[in-house]
């Protein structure tokens, strides 16, 4: 259980920094004001501020994010009559604005009459025990004090997102799913170097474990199975299809020694049950493997286009057979299959990563408002027009979708607790 909830907590938070460092680092790139860059999400425990950006820890060990500037609600409103705390440099310049309601020695109390924080750059307001307003000009690298003390800093208008070139703003926001992908493939990749080479999918025999069947039998690495019980086979699946099937019962093989003619192997698979108490055959065989290093730089992607185009399709085909929860899985069914691939060790954990890592990546991809796909498709309409949509339009379209989105989860992630809690 211990093990399971650990292993649960990182693969997820893997994949979600994985995604937002994507963000991030383009963001960066494209001139955009990361405001905050957090690991976890809840209440902050800690953090650091280096190069205009707020890294924080945050108290839940799941996910994080990224605050670009101009996107969504990072920024924090100031609204006039609220009192303020603000600190000054030498040349009385705002460096520091506090909503924190602390009490600072250095600190000018304020109450807030008008503020522009993106153009103008001022703060204007009455000091307590003073009828007449002042206006103090902000700096560029002025910092906001949140209400839970996080600080961060202000972001004028040419720092913000929609003031990025647009192809930049398109790379920032593919960013996250393409860096899920290359963690996907880097990891499909490592798998193959440690396990020494990729599975063939042909009808020779690889490693044959001592003392069994298959070596009672006299076969060797590499001999090719050609036919059992005078069927043909090709495949390493359907080889190991005929032998599950017959569970302690007397098989003939036909079998190819270095090209030779072949000969018949008359061998008995042992008997083997399974969780279901379903019986089933072994001879003690592995698979043929390639050990090349183009096979196993190659599988990474071979496995990446695999997973994607069966994600693909299965969304497609929706528009045939319409919406089913079955389909899906959210973090219960994460934590449930998390449960399963952990007792088969840490490959399979590794596996598992690689799988959930482009799942997340082909998502993330999905024209759907609030999504990466979606911002995507929102920046092509933006270049058929010459010009971006409305910000208010934009607005409620992420509203909209955001809220599907909600809606889907609640969904996928009420019937997985039926599926997996209650066996509906």
């Amino acid at each position: 259980m211990f093990q399971t909830i650990i292993t649960f907590i990182i693969v997820f938070s893997i994949l979600v920094i994985i995604h937002e460092f994507g963000h991030f680092y383009f963001a960066k790139k494209a001139g955009i004001l990361v405001r905050e860059f957090a690991i976890g999400m809840g209440p902050k425990i800690f953090s650091h501020r280096k190069n205009g950006t707020t890294y924080t820890i945050r108290m839940l060990p799941i996910g994080g994010y990224v605050r670009m500037a101009g996107i969504g609600d990072e920024d924090t409103e100031l609204k006039p009559g609220m009192p303020l705390n603000i600190t000054l440099d030498e040349v009385q310049q705002v460096n520091q604005i506090d909503l924190s309601n602390k009490q600072h020695l250095h600190a000018v109390p304020i109450e807030l009459l008008e503020a522009d924080l993106e153009q103008a750059l001022f703060i204007k307001g009455i000091i307590p025990g003073s009828s007449e307003p002042v206006t103090y000009a902000v700096k560029r690298d002025a910092t906001i004090i949140e209400a839970d003390g996080t600080e961060v800093q202000i972001a004028p208008i040419d720092v913000q997102y929609q003031s990025a070139p647009l192809l930049k703003r398109m790379m920032t926001n593919f960013a996250g799913p393409m860096n899920n992908f290359i963690l996907g493939i880097a990891v499909f990749i490592t798998i193959a170097f440690v396990q020494g080479g990729v599975t063939v999918n042909d009808n020779r025999l690889g490693e044959i474990q001592p003392d069994s069947p298959a070596e009672t039998a006299g076969l060797r690495v590499d001999d090719k199975i050609l036919a059992v019980n005078g069927e043909e086979i090709a495949e390493w699946t359907e080889l190991v299809a005929s032998i599950q099937a017959n569970p302690g019962n007397e098989i003939t093989l036909s079998v190819s020694t270095d090209g030779q003619e072949a000969r018949d192997v008359l061998i008995t698979p042992d008997t083997k049950t399974d969780e279901q108490g379903n019986d089933y055959g072994l001879i003690g065989v592995a698979p043929p493997m390639d050990r090349s290093l183009m096979a196993k730089i190659s599988y990474g992607f071979k496995e990446f286009w695999v997973i994607a185009t069966s994600i693909f399709g299965l969304v497609f085909s929706m528009f045939r057979t319409g919406f089913q929860a079955d389909s899906f899985g959210g973090p219960v069914a994460i934590y449930a299959a998390t449960e399963q691939v952990v007792d088969y060790g840490f490959l399979s954990v590794l596996s598992f990563l690689a799988y959930l890592s482009i799942n997340l990546g082909v998502v993330n991809l999905l024209p759907i408002p609030a999504l990466d796909g979606g911002k995507l498709l929102l920046n092509v309409v933006e270049g058929i027009r010459g010009k971006p949509l409305d910000p208010e339009k934009e607005g409620i379209i992420t509203a909209v979708g955001m809220g599907l989105l909600l809606l889907l989860m609640v969904i996928v992630t009420w019937n997985d607790i039926q599926r997996f809690f209650f066996g509906q």
